[in-house]
């Protein structure tokens, strides 16, 4: 088996100290630890060894209290190591926690941290955690970055158990796509490990500690890509499994049993799904190692991409059937005025009345027959009469002249839906909004969704600037498209949506002169577009011109923005 970068599978030589996680209870009241301690992963630092030694720097003596630039209040040290410390902090100016490294300003590492953590910033993608500040004051160096109360790490989904399938599918993905659009701005990880990737609330994979994880170590790499790669495919591998692919224990999973080497996931465990397994050993393969299936190794994160994007696409699990309620009778239902009868309790059965012996009674059961007899003849006689009339109106009906083709006009086509095959973000003017999200506006699931980005005007677009967004979708075959249904996430004064029949996925022609299909304006969450001018088309461009103002939340402030999801054709 090759070697493999310690850096990707961070690995710490600790071989033969006690485990030092054991002193992480050993701190005072406001949370500064009293010994040297590993990495506990509870924030963003796992493991050490780094390739730079830290010198005689020393971490700054702080304490819970202690006041940065005036509105940053530490709360609690989360970790203290090789000259720096993590804190738990509160942004007093803005209400918020927030999360903060400190280390001193002669620190060797100082420079390389405040650079990477600038560079992080600049990237600005909300599937990263975001730096907020990067400061020099006072002798010391401090960076502050988003703290996501809501959300959970890998290490602790994995103590209970591996991923569903679905789950680590999404993981891979998002992670995956992340980490290509950093390296395409030239930004790596290098300690891309179980604790920095976040799950939240909502389902979605953030990634901490880009660039400034690796800054505070002093770690690089000459291959960033391939490290990261493979760090990728070490988290996939956990989640399938959970075991790390190594023969060292780390972030609270065992390793694989030494001298065995890498074997594929689904020879670890039972019921791992085979291309899940095929793709970690494609991340995982290195200098020559080739994935036990003899797949094309996968060296960069878009290489990962492309290899998921290839794999048929995994869904969710149904969700469990719940069995409804017992039937209960209502008051009403059991009579106005009566209380219900107690359950399980036995009801009397009312005897029913004498029969009608007298001569009297006999006399009015007769008349009674023959009333009933009357009344039957002459229904019989009104029901005959009414199905006269219908024959004659459907002869009427029959004597219309049919169309020229032989069939009646009247009938109506029946409606069908159209299964999406495909679809790719068209980006008219500018930057793309979020390419790699396109697929989750037609995978079923209502929770996942393509967004924009937020714009200062609005709601109509400037086609100066931008003249819309908007995503191709591919039909398979031409078809005659007669309606859509958009599901949007954002309500407000308003959405502009118009369909366009297009020659592609990346259409050679402009916006203008695209077949127009149909449009609506709405304020609602929900667009049903009904086609005004039926033509046949394999590709549609769903195309956005206008959009609400909404407030700011995890993936961008707050100005005019929309985001779509449960898009569906009919012809």
């Amino acid at each position: 088996m090759a070697e493999r970068s310690t850096a990707a599978v961070d690995v710490a030589d600790n071989s033969g100290d006690e485990p030092l996680t054991a002193k992480a209870g050993q701190s005072t009241s406001d949370g500064v630890a009293q010994n040297r301690e590993r990495e506990t992963d509870s924030e963003e630092a796992q493991g050490s060894g780094g390739t730079e030694s830290p010198g005689k720097a020393s971490p700054p003596e702080l304490h819970s209290g202690h006041k940065l630039a005036g509105r940053y209040r530490l709360e609690e040290c989360v970790t203290r190591l090789d000259g720096f410390s993590s804190w738990r902090a509160v942004d007093e100016k803005l209400r918020r926690a927030v999360g903060v490294h400190l280390l001193p300003a002669d620190h060797p590492r100082a420079r390389s941290v405040l650079a990477a953590a600038r560079s992080s910033a600049l990237l600005g993608d909300p599937r990263f955690v975001q730096v907020l500040d990067a400061v020099e004051e006072n002798d010391l160096v401090y960076v502050v970055h988003e703290w996501l109360p809501d959300a959970t790490e890998l290490t602790a989904l994995l103590a209970s158990g591996p991923l569903e399938v679905h789950e680590a599918y999404q993981m891979v993905s998002q992670v995956s796509q992340a980490m290509a659009a950093a390296h395409r701005e030239g930004l790596a990880h290098l300690r891309l490990t179980p604790s920095a990737v976040l799950r939240t609330s909502t389902g979605q994979w953030r990634i901490r500690g880009l660039a400034v994880n690796a800054a505070l170590r002093g770690i690089s790499s000459d291959i960033p890509q391939r490290t990261d790669t493979e760090a990728i495919g070490a988290l996939l591998y956990a989640a399938l499994t959970q075991r790390w692919p190594y023969d060292n224990d780390a972030y609270g999973l065992s390793g694989l049993p030494k001298g065995v080497g890498l074997i594929a996931p689904d020879q670890v465990r039972a019921g791992v799904h085979r291309g899940l397994s095929e793709l970690a050993m494609r991340a995982l393969a290195n200098d020559g190692a080739t994935a036990s299936r003899h797949e094309t190794p996968c060296t960069t994160p878009e290489e990962l991409v492309k290899a998921i994007a290839e794999m048929p696409r995994i869904r969710p699990p149904e969700p469990a059937f719940t069995a409804p309620p017992e039937y209960q009778r209502t008051s009403y239902q059991q009579g106005y005025g009566r209380p219900a009868p107690h359950m399980g309790a036995t009801q009397p059965v009312p005897a029913p009345p004498p029969p009608l012996q007298s001569r009297t009674g006999k006399a009015l059961k007769w008349a009674v027959s023959a009333l009933l007899i009357a009344a039957l003849g002459l229904g019989s006689w009104q029901l005959a009469d009414a199905l006269m009339e219908r024959a004659k109106s459907d002869d009427t009906q029959q004597t219309k002249t049919p169309d020229g083709n032989g069939k009646d006009t009247d009938k109506t086509k029946p409606v069908k839906p159209i299964v999406i095959k495909g679809a790719r973000e068209y980006v008219a003017k500018g930057d793309a909004q979020a390419p790699g999200d396109v697929d989750k506006t037609y995978d079923g699931d209502s929770s996942t969704y393509w967004r924009s980005k937020s714009f200062v005007d609005g709601p109509k677009m400037k086609p100066a600037f931008k003249p819309g967004v908007g995503i191709v979708y591919d039909l398979g075959s031409q078809q005659t498209v007669t309606a859509a249904s958009i599901g949007l996430r954002y309500p407000g004064d308003h959405t502009t949506i118009t369909l366009y029949g297009t020659d592609s996925m990346s259409p050679s022609t402009s916006v203008d002169s695209m077949t127009k299909i149909g449009t609506i304006t709405t304020s609602g969450t929900s667009a049903k577009i009904t086609v005004s001018k039926k033509a046949k088309t394999q590709y549609v461009l769903l195309w956005i011109t206008a959009m609400p103002y909404a407030s700011g939340d995890q993936y961008s402030g707050a100005g005019y923005k929309q985001a779509i999801t449960d898009v569906k054709f009919t012809g």
